[in-house]
């Protein structure tokens, strides 16, 4: 009987949820047991701004070297915390399907972000959601926070803060959707690269355990991520760089007549609504991927927003296209 698969990541409620899930998808398709082995980061323990610490890769490095050293078999990520370069020595195994990648709102009374009154504390750790909470011109007053979901939470209850915004995915994970009051609509709050998704890194000689996370690599959360990635790389940013990006794969039969429609934003809507409310059919259709980005300054006064179309297998070209 083969010994249990380790599976390296952080300590956290969160980091833990994702990891078993994985492990768990992973035993189901393969008979293959996995344990998970915890590994404190440098992320974990500093109390600094992530944009403090260098931001890009603190969640990841220490994960990464016990795969290098073999204390452990492979780790599972939070996909946009992983730096965009190659890292020497490993492979990205999987990318798994992806969870609702959108950010969401948790304020007091079950208030949504136009009803807080103007003044309102919220907080983030991210300054990519403080940037564009800033360019809606709500007049609310953006506080950097630090810590676990419940950490963040307990601000909002305990009255120091009137509201935080945190990834939707990472509550479901956790279990806390009950403290959502509002999920935020890419178009007011686009998400971070990689958002919703993880990443399985294992060793890159290792062709089998490769092989064998494969199973639950999902092909078109990957080309979505890969145009994201793709993006956040050109432009030279990091994970705590205010820049959002957000890739969805639809069906290019439904795609509405572009001269019909005043922005590339409204024909994103439009397909994924269409592609997702369609029929089932066994004609082989033309994947598409439709590609928004933004670029916003800390204030919030310069926010660039654009978007591309293209074939699906392209993602990483489309993802250049959209940054330069």
């Amino acid at each position: 009987m083969s010994d249990p698969l380790r599976l390296g990541t952080r300590g956290s409620q969160l980091a833990l949820a994702q990891s078993q899930g994985v492990a768990d998808a992973l035993t189901a398709a393969t008979g293959r047991d996995v344990s998970l082995v915890e590994i404190t980061t440098y992320g974990d323990v500093s109390s600094e701004p992530l944009a403090g610490i260098g931001g890009t890769g603190v969640f990841v490095n220490a994960l990464r070297e016990a795969m290098l050293d073999g204390r452990v078999d492979f780790a599972v990520h939070s996909l946009k915390d992983l730096p965009t370069g190659p890292a020497e020595g490993l492979t990205l195994a999987a990318v798994p399907e992806r969870a609702d990648p959108r950010d969401a709102l948790c304020a007091r009374d079950g208030l949504t972000l136009t009803g807080l009154p103007p003044g309102s504390k919220i907080g983030t750790g991210s300054p990519r959601r403080a940037a564009q909470l800033r360019a809606l011109g709500l007049e609310l007053d953006v506080v950097p926070i630090r810590g676990n979901v419940d950490t963040r939470l307990s601000k909002v209850a305990d009255g120091h803060l009137d509201g935080v915004v945190l990834a939707y995915a990472g509550l479901a994970r956790v279990g806390r959707q009950d403290a959502v009051t509002e999920v935020l609509d890419p178009l007011q709050m686009l998400p971070a690269p990689g958002q919703g998704a993880l990443a399985v890194e294992c060793r890159a000689g290792d062709t089998e355990l490769a092989n064998m996370l494969a199973v639950v690599d999902d092909p078109t959360t990957r080309a979505a991520v890969s145009a994201e990635r793709m993006l956040l790389a050109v432009l030279d940013s990091g994970c705590s760089a205010p820049v959002g990006a957000y890739a969805v794969v639809a069906e290019g039969e439904y795609a509405p007549d572009e001269e019909l429609l005043t922005s590339a934003d409204e024909r994103i809507d439009q397909v994924v609504t269409a592609a997702a409310s369609a029929t089932s059919s066994h004609a082989t259709v033309q994947l598409e991927l439709y590609v928004r980005g933004a670029v916003i300054s800390d204030d919030g006064a310069v926010n660039i927003r654009k978007s591309v179309t293209g074939p699906v297998e392209k993602a990483e070209e489309l993802g250049r296209e959209l940054a330069n």
